[in-house]
């Protein structure tokens, strides 16, 4: 079969390892580690003012954002006054960049949003899905009850652009073609965002429905960095600054909202409280966006993106990956990395007896 000819394979390089062979407890193997799978992949991390400051792989892969885009999906609304509009808090702004996990809270946060605006669950377009924290699901399950569209992770940001439909007076039955006004303003502002041509975005269609957009992974840490720092990034106009310091905020102050209990993203904006910002895609996507002044003084903003190649589809590599490039960046010293430590940058792996039987471990150095 061919290679896709925006993926090929070379642009990826080992980024975590997982051995098996450790010595078990009763001797019965000798203590020989042997490396047993390899995820791939590839990073970018690039500051404010679009200057590469590391890489691993090949930073021009061009790959889908997926969920990670959702901060810059939301800013069109924001951009235009959306949150005074409809008076949102910043729960609220929160959520509507979000890929939540379906909690009570997580559903009554978008059901707010939606009386606000003047829309139903019935008008999202983004389907249904088993929700994702497991609390909720067995609560679900108990009182026989079937998840619907607000319990979907993409529900925030569905609810997101109907309110700016009808903030604009846009029809809603059709707010995720391609063609639909409202569509048409968020892939340009993420076009300028993320300093891409328009016309050269690759486009897709999200496993919510609404469009997705495919560009370089550096001009992804680009945008991300710009998000965090609108000043040396040189945003305009100053709506859009002010959008962006909405969005960061909002994110970075209520963690809770962007991800839920447990989870990646969340418990690392916890950790950095404020710090950093955390935004995760399907199929291993991540962005990461630093504020000014957290690398060492008078830093600009910085932007990191990278992704795995095989979707890793259970986690392990992904998070474990963004905790190293933190680590190797110098940034994972200044929290407490106890409430992470089962993503990584390390961690042992365990069969169904609870014996060490190996271990995951990044391979790779940033290059800069």
């Amino acid at each position: 079969m061919d290679k896709p000819i925006n993926m090929p394979a070379s642009h990826y390089f080992p980024m975590l390892e997982l051995t098996r062979g450790e010595a078990r407890p009763d001797g019965a193997y000798p203590n020989i580690e042997t490396v047993e799978s390899i995820h791939y992949g590839a990073a970018a991390v690039v500051d404010a003012h679009g200057n590469t400051l590391a890489w691993y792989g090949d930073p021009q892969t061009v790959t889908f954002l997926r969920s990670s885009a959702k901060p810059f999906q939301a800013m069109p609304f924001f951009e235009r006054g959306g949150q005074e509009h409809y008076q949102l808090d910043p729960c609220q702004i929160a959520i509507l960049c979000s890929s939540h996990s379906g909690t009570d809270d997580h559903m009554n946060t978008v059901q707010s949003i939606q009386v606000k605006a003047g829309i139903n669950e019935s008008d999202l377009l983004c389907g249904t899905h088993p929700v994702f924290d497991p609390v909720t699901a067995k609560a679900l399950r108990e009182r026989h009850e079937k998840p619907t569209p607000n319990r979907h992770n993409c529900s925030g940001k569905h609810t997101g652009m109907l309110a700016f439909a009808r903030m604009q007076n846009q029809p809603i039955e059709n707010y995720l073609d391609p063609q639909h006004p409202i569509q048409k303003t968020i892939l340009s502002t993420f076009a300028d965002m993320v300093r891409f041509p328009e016309e050269e975005i690759a486009l897709g269609t999200d496993g919510c429905s609404a469009p997705v957009f495919a560009i370089p992974l550096y001009n992804a840490a680009l945008g991300f960095a710009r998000l965090c720092d609108p000043h040396n990034g040189q945003v305009s106009p100053s709506a859009r600054v002010d959008a962006c310091q909405l969005i960061t905020t909002a994110m970075t102050s209520n963690p809770d909202m962007v991800a839920g209990p447990g989870r990646f993203d969340t418990l690392l904006m916890q950790a950095y409280q404020g710090k950093v910002l955390s935004k995760a895609g399907a199929e291993a996507f991540q962005a990461l966006g630093i504020m000014p002044g957290v690398l060492h003084s008078g830093s600009p903003g910085i932007g990191i993106a990278y992704k795995i190649s095989d979707g890793d589809n259970t986690g392990r590599a992904r998070r474990a990956v963004g905790l190293e490039i933190l680590r190797q960046l110098g940034l994972l010293a200044m929290i407490d990395i106890q409430p992470l430590t089962e993503f990584g940058p390390e961690y042992p792996i365990f069969n169904w007896r609870k014996l060490k039987v190996g271990r995951a471990q990044p391979c790779f150095a940033l290059q800069s």
